[in-house]
Parts: C-alpha cells; structure tokens; sequence
C-alpha cells in the first residue's frame, strides 16, 4: 500500500507539472493537440478527445507532454493562426515553457506547508545519536573507551555530531588496513625510517636477507569530514594515495615487529607506505549527565564497526499558527533545495559516478519504505523534494527538456532574430535521444540495486 501511496503522489507531481503547461497555454489562446500522460513509448492504454484536446495514458508512465499544432507537420491549423505556439510573443512562449516548472514549485510549497499544518511539526534535519548497546567482541578498543549505554554522541574528531549518519561514516571512512595511505604521513614515516636505515636508497631494491630497523609504528592522522560530507550530499575527498599489493603484503608483515628481514624485492619507500596504513584513531566526546566528557580513543576494525547499537532520534520543529507554518515551510524547502543542488553539482562535475545516478524506480522503493516505517507526512515532504528536483532538473538547458526550449528563446530574444526549426527539432531530437539513453541507464542502476540490495 505505502508504495502505491508513492506511486500516486509521484503521478500527482507528473500531471501538475503538465497542467501547468496546459494551463499557460489555453490561457494565451494556444491551442493543445494532446495532453499526454506517459511517454509515447510503447502502446497506448487509453485515449479520448474532450473539446479540440486529445488525452493519452501510454504505458511507459515515466514522463507526460503537451503537444501543440507546431509539433506535427500534417496539422490542418493554418500556418499565420494565433492558436499556434510559434506565432506568440515570446514573452508568453517564455511563460509556457516555464510554467510546468513554477508549477512544480508550488507543488512542492504545497505538499510542505499542507505537512507543517495536518502535523503541526517539520524535520530540523538534524538528530541526536544516542549509544543503545555496545555490542563489539569484548577485546576491542570499544571497552577500554570509557563508552557508555545512554550517552549521547558530542563530537567526533572536532566535528560536531547532530546527523543521522555520522557515526556510521566516520567509522566506514576510519577503517583499519583499508589499503590507503595520507601523502604527508607517508613521507614523515620515510624519514621516521631512513633516520635508522642510512645506507639504503628510497626506491633501490634492499638486497636479500638485510636487516631493516622499523621505528615504532603509529596510528594513521585522525580524519575529520565536513559538514555536507557528515549530512550526506557531498562525496568524502580522496585525497589518500592507494598502497600497491607488495605493499599491502609488507604492512601485514611487519605488524609488531621491530625489524624486518628483506627478501630482495622491497624499497625504503615500500617500507615507508607500508608503515603508514594502520589503525586510524576516533576521538569521541559525549553528553552524559549534563557535562561533556572525552573518551579514550576508539578504532574501528577492518570493515569499518566500533561496535555498538544507535538510537538515533530525529529533532523536530514545533509549529504552530498561519506565519509559523509559513516560515517554517520557506525555510525546509529553502535548506533541502540547497542540499539538493550541491549534490546535482558534484554530479555534473563527476565527483559522483553515473553508477550512482537513480530515477524513479528506487524512488518509488524508498518512498514506499518511508511511508511503512516514518509515516505519510514523510513521504510527503519526499514528494515536496521530487518536485524540486523535477523543477530544476526540467529548467535545465538540455535540448528536449524545458531549459532547452527556453534557451533557444533566450537567444531568440537577444538576437532578434527567429531560429531554423529545423535546427532546433534537429538538436531537440538528439537532446531526446540522450535523455531516453541516461533513463535507460539509470533504470539499470536502480533494477541493480534493488536485485542485489547495495
């Protein structure tokens, strides 16, 4: 039921988000072919023709469209009729085109204020982790921490902790042996070492059965994350260089040791790396009893656990009356939206792989599952966020989508003068091509997750 629920709220967002086209036009005496819910993809369900507008639902639902007399070359409207797109100032084809996207926008409005009303609350986006149970086999560092059931996390390597996940990514980022290594650590380490070896080279192959000194190995430096790292909508900067599998060999064996026997295939610089990847250090603080209170530290193992139960709990904003809700509403949309454009701009940059790109299937999933497990003013407030995304990814100016046609009138109006049709159905059909292409691969991405649950 919870995923129907989804299923349903994301059709609302299509259909508002088509009106809004639809709606701009028959108010500019602009006459609608087709309103079409769906691509035109596969076959149609259902079809019927109220007034001069034909209404379709095609199979393939992950989209919709408004269809004027432009788009097909047979229509019978004369060439010079004022009902067509083309022969409108521009200023009101500006108005058409963007007007599915101002729709979406005041969908989005709607479905949160409508939210902070019916519940009278709406998410800070920040949270309270509290340590439940520690958990961890009784030889970890976990035990010797100081740790307690009831306290709640402070601080993590000077970072403050008011997230869901942040114990849970320092953690994973903070794995023992993970095969990586800091530059600069490295480096102190090599000089750590050359200072007891000085008769061997940095990268000269150390003959076979030589004696090699190791100073006392350390833990790797503490890592801090920033913030949009900690609030999930930034990727963690790889700024760590990645041990080769000798390398790897070499620091399991000289874990413990005070001296290592070459066996005529290492370096100085081997020995340096292989130093440098160890335990690295969490430095927690936390609330217990109304003080802060530092624990002795704590190293997570190889697949990044400490070791303990979290009762995470979510703070919430009170709110109550007309300019309550209002304000409060401007402002979540406002952070979420910020949120939501600084992951679509690592995206674009790539700092985040095409792997990890997904649409409206895992959408759908996830949707479902908030529904189940938070509740409907959860998913509704998801369904806000949709709508802005549908909204600044629609404006972008990509040929096929509403950006693209808004751009071509943009240069239209600077110019002056009236672009080839040709030219721009020719760009616009390539535009579409590719977005058909990247759908193809974001529903793999998302029927890839969903089958092998990662």
């Amino acid at each position: 039921m919870s995923i129907i629920i989804m299923i349903l709220l994301l059709s609302v967002l299509i259909l508002v988000h088509e009106l809004g086209h639809f709606a701009a036009a028959r108010i500019f005496g602009i006459k609608v072919d087709k309103f079409g819910f769906g691509l035109p993809i596969g076959p149609t369900l259902w079809q019927k023709k109220f007034g001069d507008t034909t209404y379709l639902v095609h199979a393939f639902l992950l989209g919709g469209y408004v269809s004027f007399p432009d788009d097909d070359e047979n229509s019978e409207l004369p060439k010079n009729s004022p009902e067509r797109f083309q022969n409108k100032p521009i200023w009101q084809k500006m108005i058409v085109i963007s007007s599915g996207v101002i729709a979406n926008i005041i969908c989005a409005f709607v479905f949160v204020i409508l939210t902070a009303a019916l519940w009278h609350n709406l998410p800070s986006g920040k949270y309270d982790v509290y340590i439940q149970d520690i958990i961890a086999p009784k030889n970890e560092a976990v035990w010797e921490s100081g740790l307690k059931a009831g306290d709640k996390i402070y601080e993590i390597n000077g970072s403050r902790i008011d997230t869901k996940y942040a114990l849970f990514l320092y953690s994973q980022l903070n794995k023992k042996f993970d095969g990586k290594v800091n530059g600069k650590f490295a480096e102190d380490n090599y000089a750590r070492l050359k200072a007891v070896n000085h008769a061997f080279p940095r990268d000269e192959i150390i003959s076979k059965d030589l004696t090699v000194r190791l100073p006392e190995l350390r833990d790797e430096p503490a890592v801090k994350l920033s913030r949009n790292t900690l609030k999930g909508i930034e990727m963690p900067k790889e700024n760590e260089l990645a041990l080769s599998q000798r390398q790897i060999a070499l620091r399991d064996e000289i874990q413990g040791k005070r001296y290592l026997i070459s066996d005529g295939t290492i370096t100085l610089n081997d020995v340096a790396y292989a130093m440098s990847d160890g335990a690295k250090p969490l430095f927690i603080k936390v609330w217990r009893s109304g003080e802060i209170i530092g624990l002795k530290t704590i190293y997570p193992n190889k697949e990044g656990i400490i070791g303990v139960m979290m009762d995470i709990k979510e703070i919430l904003i009170p709110v109550k009356g007309p300019a309550a809700i209002v304000k409060n509403s401007v402002k979540y949309l406002y952070n979420e939206t910020y949120s939501m454009l600084a992951v679509l701009k690592q995206l674009f940059t790539g700092k985040i792989p095409l792997k990890n790109l997904h649409g409206i299937i895992l959408i759908t999933k996830i949707g479902g599952d908030i529904i189940s497990q938070d509740g409907i003013f959860y998913g509704l407030l998801l369904t806000a966020m949709i709508s802005m995304n549908l909204a600044i990814i629609n404006f972008l100016p990509f040929p096929a989508l509403d950006g693209g046609h808004f751009m071509f009138l943009m240069i239209e109006q600077v110019t002056g003068k009236t672009l080839n049709e040709k030219t721009i159905n020719l760009v616009s059909n390539i535009g579409f091509t590719l977005l058909i292409l990247l759908m193809i691969v974001v529903l793999f991405n998302d029927i890839f997750v969903l089958v092998t649950q990662k």
